[in-house]
């Protein structure tokens, strides 16, 4: 194997990252050698990309296929079809694969849906565990229209939530009425008291989502995606709910693989679906990178490097 193509940063808001030829990644011992099918790319990552770290290589969520499994004999063997939840160098056309950060797929499970369920789908599996029992609880959830928000939704209601998604249009909020949430365009619409709030939004929404907490009630605070930070006013609060908790949430840490094995066993038994806003050829990555950092996409993107089940 003597080359191949990868995505680099350019360090240009209009044109994120360029192709470049590099020679294929080695894996270590506990790594698995995984021909990218598939990759999703996150919003988060977008913002990374403004201003590149050097040797910054992006992608973290991807499918495709082992052609060289890992030497320590962990993990899948060798033509094994998996999703994949790689540290960095995603956006190739190899990667290099912690074993313990890789799902096997069955056939029933393509690799464009795989590639959507990494980064958010992980996310949101945690985040309902840190929220506890949802079986008859009201949850408010922010920033709902992401690849995040419509796994938490279709999750929760599943669970027996009573869920209020706030989106910023009524076209980003239709997919998650459908799933059975009750969609609100501000947070100052939603009507609570919550007993679980999952904030992602920060800036003016985080305060008026605490504001929305049933005293005693959680606050899981797990993004900032208006990119403005929040301010809280202690006595404010004395004026509103009583002992709400608020926890700082973020998904990271690893073995990922158990997680992904369990969104990829809903997605097969149609429990779990991935609400995929656009699917591309790669040589479009970077419209379709600042596509998704202006929120011009629902849910996730996900980009074919060719050869995709």
């Amino acid at each position: 194997m003597s080359g191949m193509r990868r995505l680099i940063p350019t360090g240009e808001a209009a044109r994120p990252v360029a192709f470049t030829e590099a020679p294929p990644p080695v894996p270590a011992p506990d790594e698995a050698l995984v021909k990218v099918e598939a990759f999703a790319p996150n919003r988060g990552e977008t913002f990374l990309l403004e201003h590149p770290e050097p040797g910054l290589l992006p992608g973290k969520d991807i499918a495709g296929l082992v052609v060289q499994a890992a030497a320590d004999g962990s993990g899948p063997a060798l033509g094994t079809r998996v999703a994949g939840h790689p540290a960095q160098g995603g956006w190739a056309e190899y990667a290099a694969v912690p074993t313990h950060s890789l799902a096997p797929l069955p056939d029933g499970v393509d690799s464009v849906r795989a590639a959507a369920l990494p980064l958010a789908g992980i996310t949101a599996l945690r985040l309902l565990r840190t929220a506890g029992s949802l079986a008859g609880t009201r949850v408010l959830l922010t920033g709902a229209s992401g690849g995040v928000g419509h796994y938490v939704t279709e999750l929760a209601v599943a669970a027996g939530a009573e869920l209020t998604a706030v989106t910023a249009t009524p076209e980003r909020g239709a997919r998650l009425q459908e799933l059975g949430a009750q969609v609100v365009h501000e947070v100052a619409a939603a009507h609570g008291p919550f007993d679980v709030v999952l904030e992602s939004t920060g800036g003016p929404d985080l305060p008026a989502a605490v504001a929305r907490t049933r005293p005693g009630g959680l606050v899981v605070w797990f993004g900032q995606a208006s990119r403005t930070p929040a301010t809280l006013d202690f006595f404010a609060l004395l004026g509103g709910p009583e002992r709400v908790t608020l926890r700082h949430f973020h998904y990271a840490g690893a073995p990922y693989g158990p997680d992904l094995s369990t969104l990829v066993r809903l997605v097969e038994q149609g429990r779990l679906h991935p609400e995929i806003g656009r699917t591309a050829d790669w040589a479009d990555t970077s419209g379709t990178l600042v596509d998704l950092r202006e929120r011009r996409i629902r849910g996730k993107a996900v980009l074919l490097t060719g050869g995709t089940r």
